[in-house]
């Protein structure tokens, strides 16, 4: 028997319940992280960062390259500090995930299922008239750092209130609604714009701005282009598009009916069927 199989062998000998559940906390722990990576720019880092550490093991142990052996281990101190900042979108993110204390989403209540109505109704009439709009709702994790950058409301949430917002002749239509707690909490508020790998370029502002709020919050982002008319909504760093008033109504619905994404239910239940791609045309 070969020494390596000797070895194998010998470790699964040796192994106990303690050592197996402590393998299993692992594996979960680098499988969440990695699920929190995909799609996001940390992600191609990653298996940038990964390629580079394989060649420079193939270089320096295969082919014996001693002085270039010696520069490799000698650069792990300098990559341990180089990490967090390489990575620092992505583990605000992480950390900010972990520090939802819900269990899942609100449900809807007859309250928002108004608020979805009202908002499918002003999507509808602002596509019809090719007007832009990018709308906000609020779930668990707090958005005043965004609602601070625009014109604070406090509004009843009405078709005729987002049609005056974004209509052209209004300083705050170039700017995201946030509703939070079934109101208007601010209009002409900017949002963070995503630079994801694999973001369609001819996306618009608007759709970056959607995409980006979703990726670093649990939000959900609706949007109306100005140029098509095209309605959109967006989750959790993915976007469906081509939607009409009623369409938009059942994705809202199945969006608050599920598990925020990034708890660990949500996580699971989006990996298994990721909410918007049951909803692509």
């Amino acid at each position: 028997m070969p020494d390596w199989t000797q070895n194998i062998w010998l470790a699964f000998s040796q192994m106990d319940l303690r050592n197996l559940i402590d393998i299993v906390v692992v594996a979960i722990i680098f499988y969440w992280l990695l699920a929190l990576l995909r799609g996001t720019t940390g992600w191609t880092l990653l298996r940038g960062l990964l390629t580079l550490l394989f060649i420079g093991f193939m270089l320096g142990n295969v082919l014996r390259l001693t002085m270039f052996s010696w520069l490799l281990r000698n650069s792990f101190t300098a990559l341990l500090v180089a990490v967090p900042i390489l990575f620092q979108p992505e583990l605000r993110r992480t950390i900010e995930r972990i520090g939802r204390t819900g269990l899942g989403s609100p449900s809807a209540t007859p309250a928002t299922e108004r608020i979805f109505d009202l908002l499918a109704q002003a999507c509808r009439r602002l596509s019809d008239r090719h007007l832009g709009a990018l709308v906000v709702l609020e779930r668990e994790t707090g958005l005043q750092e965004y609602i601070d950058t625009g014109v604070e409301l406090d509004s009843v949430v009405s078709v005729e209130l987002l049609m005056a917002i974004f209509s052209p002749a209004t300083p705050l239509h170039d700017g995201a609604v946030v509703i939070r707690h079934g109101r208007v909490a601010a209009a002409g508020c900017v949002l963070p714009l995503s630079d994801s790998v694999g973001t369609e370029w001819q996306l618009g502002t608007r759709h970056r701005a959607a995409l980006g709020i979703t990726q670093q919050t649990d939000a959900v982002a609706v949007i109306v282009s100005e140029e098509t008319g095209i309605i959109s909504v967006s989750n959790g760093g993915r976007m469906v598009r081509n939607l009409d008033d009623n369409k938009l109504r059942r994705i809202l619905r199945t969006l608050y009916r599920r598990p925020i994404r990034g708890t660990m239910a949500g996580l699971w239940r989006e990996r298994r069927i990721p909410v918007l791609e049951r909803f692509r045309p």
